[in-house]
């Protein structure tokens, strides 16, 4: 068994961290056996380094070893990618194509991003894990698969259970053993020693000088959060590297290349924010849109009210709750001050014009078209917009989803759902 020494040396990984040399130590002893993993950690920790290590160490390392992107496939294709499909299965399918799991019959698969999975394509990957099986799509014949699962994520997985979004029994099956990588900012020494190891790679590249940190430099390197982790590190030193003509970099030079700086100093912070607070985000904008048209709906009451008695004493008295809760305390003077329906002008009628009971009544069936009208579904409006959108881009998915401002993933299943 290699050490873990040999291994950061044969695969390139940097650092002396005793949460990455663990990790790298489960790897190890993990590789010769055939139990599925899931790796888990922030974006840009470098997950995709432990599959490799795992495929190497296995006596699978002379099969096949594909690693698949799962956020990156359309949600209606991804079954084919993964299994296949027959010809005809589809539109489009003109002929028999073999999927990721037939082609690595003997090898190992990475599934990155694999909290993207629809529910759908969990069911068919449980399959393969509990008995080695799947069926191509467009096809009845049941075909046999020996692949190693490897599978990585940055997603909570038990909030994503929670909310019904990833299968639990799917979630235990793949994690038979955790791995997971620490972030960057968990590994304060060894945030410099990688600067320097980029900066070394990127002076050879471009054939220049290597660029070196002053102290203070330094001291804002190990400072700086790094969401981004490793792979936004690494953007930095090629930055700096290739755009700064001076090879001793300052603190106040290196804060031009780290974003929100002030603001991504260490902090207590939530890691459950991501979407709930989004959702509760979002349910407090549909009150307000909501409260905004009940409040319409009793303007609209209270007008028709006044066309009909074309008194404003009369209406005032018998609708004070409704005066009380459109205009609030003190805002009714106004109100107070009309005596008539043309005093308010809310038909916009002319001064001295005789307003005759079939105008009102013209007027007053207006009105509830207008409300019959505006009392469309959140539904109807979204499936409006992205019609109106679509046809304005000539069907172009991509261009519609950017203006829409949603993913292209949710715009297709969006067109799917309403049978665009």
């Amino acid at each position: 068994m290699e050490s873990v020494q040999a291994i950061k040396q044969r695969f390139g990984i940097i650092g002396n961290d005793p949460k990455l040399n663990r990790a790298i130590e489960k790897a190890i002893q993990v590789a010769p056996t055939d139990i599925s993993v899931l790796v888990t950690g922030e974006s840009g920790v470098g997950k995709e380094s432990i599959p490799k290590i795992i495929h190497q160490l296995s006596h699978r390392k002379h099969g096949k070893y594909i690693a698949v992107n799962c956020g990156a496939i359309p949600e209606g294709t991804i079954d084919s990618e993964l299994f296949g499909h027959e010809k005809g299965a589809f539109t489009g399918a003109t002929q028999t194509r073999s999927g990721y799991f037939e082609v690595a019959d003997g090898g190992t698969i990475f599934l990155d991003e694999v909290g993207e999975l629809p529910l759908t394509t969990q069911v068919r990957l449980l399959r393969v894990l509990e008995n080695g099986e799947f069926i191509k799509v467009g096809s009845s014949k049941v075909q046999k698969t020996n692949v190693r699962i490897v599978a990585a994520t940055n997603v909570n997985m038990f909030e994503a259970i929670k909310k019904e979004k990833f299968r639990e029994d799917l979630y235990y099956r793949l994690s038979t053993i955790e791995i997971s990588l620490p972030a960057l900012r968990e590994r304060k020494e060894d945030i410099h020693l990688l600067f320097r190891k980029f900066a070394s790679d990127f002076a050879l590249k471009y054939k220049m000088p290597t660029v070196k940190l002053t102290d203070d430099a330094v001291a804002l390197l190990l400072k700086y959060r790094w969401n981004g982790n490793i792979r936004q590190l690494r953007n930095v030193a090629e930055q700096v590297s290739v755009l700064e003509h001076n090879r001793t970099i300052t603190a106040a030079t290196l804060q031009n290349y780290l974003p929100n700086t002030g603001s991504n100093l260490p902090a207590v912070v939530n890691s459950n924010k991501s979407e709930s607070d989004f959702s509760s985000e979002r349910e407090i904008l549909y009150k307000v849109l909501f409260d905004m048209k009940a409040d319409l709906n009793d303007l609209k009451k209270l007008t028709m009210e006044l066309m009909k008695s074309g008194n404003i004493s009369d209406v005032q008295k018998d609708n004070e709750h409704l005066i009380q809760k459109i205009y609030g305390d003190g805002k009714e003077d106004d109100l107070e001050t009309a005596t008539t329906v043309d005093d308010l002008e809310v038909l916009s009628i002319p001064e001295h014009t005789e307003v005759t009971t079939t105008e009102v009544e013209d007027k007053y069936h207006f009105a509830e078209e207008i409300e019959e009208e505006e009392t469309l579904s959140l539904h109807d409006k979204e499936l409006e917009l992205i019609k109106k959108s679509l046809e304005r881009h000539n069907g172009k998915r991509k261009l519609a989803a950017a203006e829409l401002g949603i993913s292209e993933r949710t715009l297709y299943r969006k067109i799917k759902q309403y049978d665009l």
